[in-house]
């Protein structure tokens, strides 16, 4: 049977078959890692992911190509039956002829904006499964798995940075400290340090290094506002708490800020560039069985 002879229901049970067959297939490509071999079960763990993107992919092209059908199909099927009617009639007057004219422009329009909106809704699911914040939430979520971690969502408010170190340091037995606490420390450190932090800080608008007045208010918006916290803040934290930072990101190598210390404390955090339209969004993270249990 053609796929776009079935109908909507009839693609999701042969899609929910798929899906079964697929995990069947997963297992034995699992049941076939030797226990310790690490190089295979890394080949293994990139298989399976890539059969896994590559039948949802399909499944949403079908079904969006279902559904596009579909539309097509009901929008050939609204005919306007006054204007049929009309022509058969030979003695219907000029003015009878004129009011069916409008109904007719009235249904192909009301025809052709719901056709839009069909069209835009199809768009939109292959969007939020294909668009960049949720290709990259996948790729993180996938980095973390391997590790046994999951994503700790914090709030988009500017605090993201702080509310996820705070969240590590809860979670981690460290000493607490609010949101609050770390960006009156951060500020602190960078007005001790101004020489080892003013290099690396320039106007938004001229490019041209920050004068001390300028860093100052910069300090003070660390301090006292919701300003963002980016490189130079994760640097000044690492330092404050005495312990590296690790950050992991959808592509790259997750990279670590004062790797120095080595007493045993890490900090880690997930970095998105897209999750948000206002800018990139710091997470924390936790165990996956916390979850679970």
């Amino acid at each position: 049977m053609a796929e776009a002879a079935l109908t909507e229901e009839e693609l999701m049970q042969k899609h929910k078959k798929e899906r079964k067959e697929l995990q069947a297939q997963i297992q034995i490509l699992k049941k076939s890692i030797c226990k310790g071999d690490k190089k295979k079960k890394k080949e293994i763990t990139e298989e399976i992911g890539r059969l896994e993107e590559s039948l949802e992919k399909r499944h949403v092209e079908e079904l969006n190509t279902r559904r596009l059908a579909n539309v097509t199909l009901n929008d050939k099927q609204t005919e306007p039956v006054e204007a049929n009617e009309e022509i058969s009639k030979d003695n219907c007057s000029e003015q009878s002829a004129h009011r069916v004219s409008k109904a007719q422009k009235r249904r192909e329009k009301k025809a052709n904006a719901e056709k839009e909106r069909n069209q835009k809704i199809i768009e939109q699911e292959a969007l939020n499964v294909f668009g960049k914040r949720n290709v990259e939430i996948e790729a993180i979520k996938k980095i973390l798995s391997e590790r046994d971690l999951m994503i700790y969502e914090i709030p988009s408010d500017g605090h993201c940075l702080y509310n996820a170190v705070a969240h590590q340091l809860k979670i981690n037995g460290e000493t607490p400290l609010s949101l609050h606490d770390l960006r009156t420390k951060t500020a602190d450190y960078l007005r001790e340090n101004m020489n080892d932090f003013l290099p690396f800080l320039s106007n938004p608008d001229s490019d041209d290094l920050l004068t001390p007045d300028e860093y100052e208010k910069y300090c003070n918006d660390v301090a006292e506002t919701s300003a963002w916290g980016g490189a130079v803040e994760l640097q000044v934290l690492s330092r404050i708490l005495k312990c590296p930072i690790e950050v992991i990101q959808a592509t790259g190598a997750p990279y670590i800020i004062g790797d120095d210390y080595s007493n045993g404390k890490k900090v880690i955090l997930t970095y998105h560039r897209h999750m948000y339209e206002l800018g990139a969004h710091y997470n924390s993270v936790t165990k996956l069985q916390d979850e679970e249990s």
